[in-house]
């Protein structure tokens, strides 16, 4: 999309939308209280409110590149303010980091080497804060075919950034007086799908009747015996 079609959009939103929904946005210039915060990649084929069908203020979203959460201690400032904001702040109940098909950061993360001179500052943010994933799925499941690969290291990636949300100190005492669920989602571009992952299966699986399972705090990677927790979306 250029500029002028940008522009022209802006132009619409004013004339029409935003004439329809006057109220709404008087109400939200009052301020905001969105339940969830949804983290997920910089890359443009990702909205997570058109996926959601979220509204204005209902969303509390970080992105950047690769959907990565920094465990605590090294993280940015950027991600750990907005976690840090986003619970504490404004008092969010459910944190969802969703990854998707054909990530280039994930690409990028398999083939880090190549990234060194031609993208610096990616290869250092994929090299210093992607590497457990990295190792992972190449120790693990590098016989795999490149889109099975793939594939592999989008999901591994999400479960491991939920392993380091575990290790920020609001979000474990969160997690301990049941005020916060945490969430691993997978969204498949070419379907248009979202996949949840799944404690007691152990797998990215089709969310269905409008509910999804929560994950248990500390086993994300690990099976477990009880049933999984059920929450409405």
């Amino acid at each position: 999309m250029s500029l002028t079609s940008l522009v022209k959009g802006l132009n619409a939103f004013h004339s029409s939308y935003f004439n329809d929904h006057h109220e709404m946005f008087e109400q939200l210039s009052q301020g905001q209280s969105p339940e969830v915060l949804f983290i997920t990649c910089s890359d443009s084929r990702i909205d997570p409110c058109l996926i959601t069908q979220a509204q204005p203020g209902e969303l509390f979203v970080m992105r950047n590149v690769g959907n990565i959460i920094p465990s605590y201690g090294a993280a940015s400032s950027a991600e750990s303010a907005g976690i840090e904001y986003a619970v504490e702040g404004l008092g969010i109940r459910d944190i969802i980091i969703c990854g998707h098909s054909h990530c280039g950061a994930m690409r990028g993360l398999l083939q880090v080497g190549t990234l060194a001179e031609q993208m610096p500052a990616v290869y250092d943010w994929l090299k210093r804060h992607g590497e457990p994933t990295r190792r992972l799925v190449l120790d693990n499941y590098g016989d795999l075919p490149a889109d099975e690969l793939l594939k592999m290291a989008i999901e591994q990636n999400v479960l491991t950034q939920i392993e380091n949300l575990e290790t920020y100190p609001v979000i474990r005492s969160k997690l301990h007086s049941q005020q916060l669920n945490l969430h691993a989602w997978m969204y498949e571009i070419e379907t248009g799908k979202v996949f949840v992952y799944n404690s007691e299966q152990r797998k990215f699986t089709m969310i269905e009747k409008q509910s999804f399972p929560v994950l248990d705090p500390l086993i994300t990677t690990s099976s477990s015996s009880e049933e999984p927790k059920e929450v409405l979306v």
